[in-house]
C-alpha cells in the first residue's frame, strides 16, 4: 500500500486585508529573517489573546470598559500568567473581575499550555526518545524548558489508557496466537535488571494481525502464564486454535488449563534461532538451509528423517546443536499436518518479526529504562506506531481459513 503523502498547510488567497496587515508588520518590526517573523508572531499572539480576553470580559460583565454600569461586578485589573505556546513560553495579562466569576474561553483557568505540547511529547516518546532527549529537543525547537519529571508526568497520563486498553473486549475466536518475549534493561532501586516484555499477537478470523496484550514480567511459571491466559478469557477470548510460542516455562500446562482444546506449536523461528546460536558464522547459512529441509518436509515422517540427516551431517562439528529438536519434537511436529499456506502463517517471520523490529529499536535508543512503568509506556506507544500499517489481511488468508475450518471442525464461524 502506498505511503500517504505528508499534508502541508496551504495558505488561502492573498486578500487586500492580509496584504495591509503584512505591510503594517513590516513597518512596525525590523524583520530580516524567518526567526524575526517567529518573534513578531509571538508578540502578536500575546496581544491577540489579551484583546480576545478583553472582549470576553466585556460580554461577561455586560458593558464596555469605557461605560458606566450599576452592576455589582466590575473589572479588577490583570493577573500575569505564563503559558506555553508553539512559539515558546510567554506571559499574558488575564483580566480579572471583583467577584472572580470570569471564566475565559481562549485560555481557560488553570490551562498553561495552548501548543498541544503534551501530544508532541507523547509523539517523541513513541519514537523511542528518552526524557532527556525530549527535553533537549523542546528547548532547541520551541525554546520551551521542560524538566524530565514534567515529561514523565505528561507520559504518565497514558497509564489509564494502557489499563483500559489491556482490559478492552477482544474477539471470541483467534485462529492463531503468538507469544514472544523481548528483553530490556530496567533500573530498580539503582539496580539494573533484565525484564522480559511478553507480547501476545493474535490473527483474527478476518486474517488481520492484532496485538492482544503486553506484559512486563520477570519470572515465568505455569501460574504466571495461566493468569495471562485467564486475562484473555476475561476479555472475551473463548477459543484459540493454535498457540505458537517458544519454550516458555509452564506455558504448556497453562494452555491445557485455560484452553484445553488449543494446540501448542513450538515457534519454528525461535527453534531455528536457538539452534544457530551454537553455529559458527561461516557455517550458519548452510546450516540454516539444512534446517529448512526439516520444517518444510511434506510429512512428519519425512521431517523426522530430515532431522536425522541434518544431525548426522553436523553432529561431529556441533554435537549439541540439534538436541532441542529431539527434545521438543512433540511440540514441533503438529505443523506437518498443514499445507504450506498454513505453515507459512505459523512459522513466518513476517507475522511477529516486523513488530519486534519496532520494539528492538527501543533497545537501541535506550540502554536502560528508568522503571518498568516507563518500559510499559514505551511499548504501548511503539505498538500503536507499528500497527498503523496493519491495514490488510495476511496473504492467502482465504485458503488458510478454509483449511483451518476443516482441521478444527465446528470451531470457526462459517
Amino acid at each position: 500500500m502506498a505511503n500517504k503523502k505528508k499534508e502541508y498547510y496551504k495558505p488561502g488567497p492573498m486578500t487586500e486585508g492580509k496584504r495591509n496587515i503584512i505591510q503594517g508588520l513590516l513597518q512596525e518590526y525590523n524583520i530580516e529573517s524567518a526567526a524575526d517573523i517567529q518573534e513578531t508572531l509571538k508578540d502578536h499572539l500575546s496581544g491577540t489573546i489579551k484583546e480576545m480576553m478583553e472582549a470576553e470580559m466585556e460580554e461577561h460583565l455586560g458593558y464596555a470598559k469605557s461605560e458606566r454600569s450599576d452592576s455589582d461586578d466590575a473589572r479588577n485589573g490583570y493577573k500575569s500568567k505564563r503559558i506555553t505556546t508553539s512559539y515558546g513560553g510567554m506571559e499574558i495579562e488575564v483580566p480579572q473581575d471583583r467577584k472572580s466569576t470570569f471564566e475565559p474561553k481562549v485560555v481557560k483557568k488553570r490551562q498553561k499550555d495552548i501548543s498541544e505540547i503534551d501530544q508532541k511529547i507523547i509523539s517523541m516518546y513513541a519514537k523511542g526518545m528518552t526524557t532527556r532527549q525530549i527535553s533537549e529537543t523542546l528547548m532547541d525547537i520551541y525554546g520551551f524548558e521542560a524538566s524530565e519529571s514534567f515529561i514523565s508526568d505528561v507520559t504518565d497520563k497514558l497509564l489509564p489508557q494502557i489499563e483500559e486498553w489491556q482490559k478492552r473486549p477482544l474477539s471470541e475466536i483467534y485462529p492463531v496466537v503468538f507469544i514472544d518475549a523481548i528483553h530490556y534493561s530496567v533500573r530498580d532501586n539503582n539496580v539494573i535488571r533484565k525484564l522480559a516484555a511478553y507480547v501476545i499477537l493474535g490473527i483474527n478470523c478476518e486474517g488481520r494481525k492484532e496485538v492482544l496484550s503486553i506484559h512486563v514480567g520477570e519470572n515465568e511459571s505455569a501460574k504466571y502464564w495461566l493468569s495471562v491466559l485467564n486475562e484473555l478469557r476475561n476479555s472475551g477470548v473463548k477459543d484459540i486454535l493454535i498457540l505458537c510460542a517458544d519454550g516458555l516455562t509452564g506455558i504448556r500446562e497453562a494452555i491445557a488449563a485455560a484452553y484445553p482444546q488449543t494446540e501448542y506449536q513450538r515457534c519454528i523461528v525461535h527453534q531455528v534461532r536457538n539452534t544457530l546460536k551454537y553455529v559458527a558464522d561461516k557455517d550458519r547459512k548452510a546450516f540454516a538451509n539444512d534446517l529448512k529441509t526439516i520444517y518444510n518436509a511434506p510429512s512428519e515422517q519425512a521431517g523426522r528423517e530430515a532431522l536425522d540427516e541434518v544431525t548426522k551431517k553436523w553432529e561431529e562439528k556441533y554435537p549439541r546443536a540439534m538436541k532441542r529438536w529431539y527434545d521438543n519434537w512433540d511440540a514441533i511436529s503438529p505443523i506437518f499436518k498443514f499445507s504450506r499456506d498454513v505453515r507459512t502463517v505459523i512459522y513466518t517471520t513476517n507475522a511477529i518479526e516486523s513488530l519486534n523490529a519496532t520494539y528492538r529499536r527501543l533497545n537501541s535508543q535506550r540502554s536502560v529504562f528508568p522503571s518498568d512503568t516507563a518500559l510499559l509506556k514505551a511499548l504501548y506507544l511503539a505498538t500503536f506506531e507499528a500497527t498503523k500499517k496493519w491495514t490488510i489481511p495476511i496473504r492467502n488468508w482465504g485458503r488458510v481459513y478454509g483449511e483451518l475450518a476443516i482441521m478444527y471442525d465446528g470451531r470457526l464461524p462459517d
